[in-house]
């Protein structure tokens, strides 16, 4: 049984099926940091780009943000973008949006087709949940519901309940990203995320935090994760390492595995 689901849009696997996909993050606080950003990133060649716009210090005109959107699409190409606020609670930048106002903007942004995938998180209300699921299928904008946690890492009941409650409310990718305190949190992560590679219909993306889980960024592949987040020109969350360097580490262990994609050899 092949448990690994490589992240499609309209239809088509990104990167030509690649499994996983590197992402790496873009904060740049005005627009000429972005495309200052995006000059250090694009020879790095990432399968996707995340735009962390709650890091954006003109993330309440939602014309400029759009605008911004438009700027690094005709920069990257056909690179899928990845449009992400991610909340204090969940370790993102202090915003001057309240949540109505970032739930219009979401919607504002899946109308626009500017970008081709949007994150939303678990913790929000379900009404807030529902809209922005909504929102994201009525653009045909593929639905990343993720969950983190910062100070630790749950059971492996609650991080298996987590990924399969994304694909119930309408995901199209689940996500999970917790804090460990020792290898054995490392170890539950990446149990849960075999676990529901083996349950979910829709890909997922997983990862221990800081520098413990640095080894799920590399391995999360081989478990089910789809898609590792590295660092391009800088990082957005801790633990993440250099696109250079996990390339490397993916290449060393395909080849060791005996494939040229992780996806070649992972079985039930």
């Amino acid at each position: 049984m092949q448990t690994s689901k490589p992240i499609d849009l309209k239809g088509l696997p990104v990167a030509g099926g690649k499994f996983p996909l590197i992402c790496t993050p873009l904060v740049g606080r005005t627009l000429d940091r972005l495309l200052a950003e995006l000059d250090v990133v694009l020879p790095k060649k990432p399968d996707v780009l995340e735009w962390r716009v709650d890091f954006f210090d003109p993330i309440g005109d939602t014309t400029a943000v759009i605008a911004a959107a438009l700027a690094i699409k005709s920069r990257c190409g056909s690179i899928p973008l990845l449009f992400t606020r991610r909340s204090t609670l969940e370790g993102g930048e202090r915003i001057p949006l309240n949540e109505g106002q970032v739930l219009a903007l979401y919607e504002a942004m899946c109308e626009s087709k500017t970008i081709d995938l949007i994150d939303y998180e678990l913790a929000n209300e379900l009404p807030n949940i529902v809209r922005v699921c909504t929102a994201a299928k009525t653009h045909d904008i593929r639905l990343v519901l993720s969950f983190h946690n910062f100070s630790f890492t749950p059971g492996l009941e609650t991080l298996t309940q987590k990924f399969l409650s994304a694909e119930q409310l309408g995901a199209d990718v689940a996500k999970v990203a917790v804090m460990p305190r020792d290898l054995d949190d490392v170890l539950t992560l990446l149990t849960a995320t075999r676990a529901a590679s083996k349950k979910l219909r829709i890909p997922l993306i997983s990862m221990s935090m800081g520098p413990l889980g640095a080894v799920t960024r590399m391995m999360g592949g081989v478990f089910g994760s789809s898609l590792s987040f590295a660092v391009g020109a800088a990082a957005s969350a801790p633990g993440q390492v250099p696109i250079e360097d996990l390339n490397t580490a993916l290449a060393i262990l395909q080849k060791s595995m005996g494939g040229n994609n992780v996806n070649d050899v992972l079985g039930p």
